[in-house]
């Protein structure tokens, strides 16, 4: 398990992030990505995204080699299970992530909440902790009708330019999602503004995280 105290001191980073759908990492922690890429030069990333096809696909692939352009090398991995479905393709997805995490021992993994109510979200942050036992995990949230979020735990300060571009980039990236109602520039706005009062966050805007184990 990565110990916390060691993040400032590394000059790269290996960071795993996991997504059901094409958009859910941007959402989720986008900001703080882009924020370690440019504090430790020469990070790995591996971007997973388990549900993507068609439109879906190609907005994930752009989105990724966007937000990621200041790593020094990215994996970008679209898969095709199928949407809505994640808890009864279980099976498949568990084996899927087996054969990734014998080959990937990542510093950070970036995933779904597991009490996300979302189906899709919740069987991806269970799987995640069933794989990758001894690794730092920060869980992400994502705002939805569902009315889910809870206290999170773990939070990463944005500067104003952060925040901004993480709501732009959601807005240009997946033009197949502004037509839903909850997919906002307010809504993503909103959501940094209330964890940067619960974080005290001097430039008024964090993403927060929910992280069940820790060492110091």
């Amino acid at each position: 398990m990565l110990r916390v105290s060691r993040l400032s001191e590394q000059d790269h980073l290996s960071i795993l992030c996991i997504g059901a759908h094409s958009d859910d990492i941007e959402i989720g922690c986008g900001g703080t990505i882009s924020r370690l890429l440019r504090e430790h030069p020469g990070s790995h990333v591996t971007w997973l995204v388990l549900s993507a096809e068609g439109e879906r696909a190609d907005e994930a692939l752009n989105s990724a080699k966007s937000l990621l352009a200041e790593a020094a090398d990215m994996k970008v991995l679209l898969k095709t299970f199928r949407d809505g479905y994640f808890p009864w393709e279980g099976v498949e997805i568990k084996g899927y992530l087996e054969e990734l995490a014998r080959d990937l021992q990542p510093d950070m993994i970036f995933t779904h909440r597991r009490s996300d109510l979302h189906q899709d979200h919740r069987t991806v942050g269970d799987l995640t902790w069933n794989q990758f036992r001894d690794h730092f995990i920060l869980e992400y949230e994502i705002p939805k009708y569902d009315g889910d979020l809870t206290a999170p735990n773990f939070f990463v300060p944005l500067t104003e330019d952060e925040a901004r571009s993480k709501i732009d980039h959601l807005m240009a990236a997946f033009p197949s999602q502004l037509n839903r109602d909850w997919y906002s520039a307010e809504t993503f706005e909103s959501v940094l503004r209330l964890r940067a009062i619960e974080s005290r966050s001097p430039t008024g805007f964090a993403e927060a995280f929910h992280c069940r184990k820790v060492v110091l």
